[in-house]
């Protein structure tokens, strides 16, 4: 019983530990490169939990077929927007990489207890 319900769930376990990893990495580690990946992280790890959530089991895809009157469709908004999601968190990984450069040029260190001393 309890195997049964850990591999029905195990997706959601799955972005659980994702996400947990990830605001780990981004809490204990000082240089900014790996800051970002594990913003990146939490980002994949929260797409994850809203596909996880709008799939239906025994759904079809959201193609709607007269010959199939009762048919149960899968929920097409959270990839939507997931989509949405991927192409805004490219761009802020852009930016923020953009950032990191910057500092680095101009501070010649991309570890942040660095930049608290050189104030």
């Amino acid at each position: 019983m309890n195997l049964q319900i850990m591999l029905l769930n195990f997706p959601y376990l799955v972005s659980i530990f994702s996400f947990c990893m990830g605001t780990l990495i981004v809490l204990t580690q000082p240089n900014l490169i790996k800051k970002v990946i594990g913003v990146n992280i939490m980002q994949s790890a929260i797409f994850l939990f809203y596909i996880i959530v709008g799939d239906v089991q025994e759904g079809i895809p959201p193609i709607y077929d007269p010959t199939l009157p009762d048919a149960i469709y899968v929920n097409p908004l959270p990839s939507c927007l997931m989509l949405t999601g991927i192409v805004v968190g490219f761009s802020i990984t852009a930016f923020a990489l953009a950032l990191i450069v910057k500092l680095y040029l101009y501070y010649g260190t991309i570890s942040s207890p660095n930049f608290m001393k050189m104030k």
